[in-house]
């Protein structure tokens, strides 16, 4: 078992952000999922900022691709604890992957009416 000296102050602040920028560039690296919706994201975020919009509707359309790429990340996050747990097919783990899934498939929903509603 790994043990990690607790970190105070700025230092956890840097140790923190470190851990977090590993998790999106390990996400980037291994997840095909992940990579697409990142780049979709980006383009979005890209594209919003082409449009002549109030920037009520910009924070919006932007909030939406943040939100993709942040469920995304959750639920890579839940598939590695449940292969961690076991490859072996669970009623249970099905459960939860199918359900991190569906996260992501309601998010994506509503980014794409959210981007219909503002544009049409």
């Amino acid at each position: 078992m790994m043990s990690i000296e607790k970190q105070t102050g700025i230092k956890r602040l840097i140790f923190s952000i470190n851990n977090s920028w590993s998790g999106v560039t390990d996400a980037f690296k291994t997840e095909d999922a992940f990579r697409h919706i990142f780049i979709f994201s980006t383009l979005l975020v890209l594209i919003s900022f082409t449009l002549d919009l109030s920037k009520t509707q910009h924070i919006v359309l932007i909030l939406c691709s943040f939100m993709l790429v942040v469920i995304e990340l959750l639920n890579t996050a839940i598939e590695t604890v449940v292969d961690r747990i076991s490859y072996e097919i669970h009623p249970l783990s099905k459960r939860a992957k199918d359900m991190a899934g569906a996260a992501q498939l309601v998010a994506i929903v509503a980014t794409l009416l959210t981007w219909l509603i503002i544009l049409f």
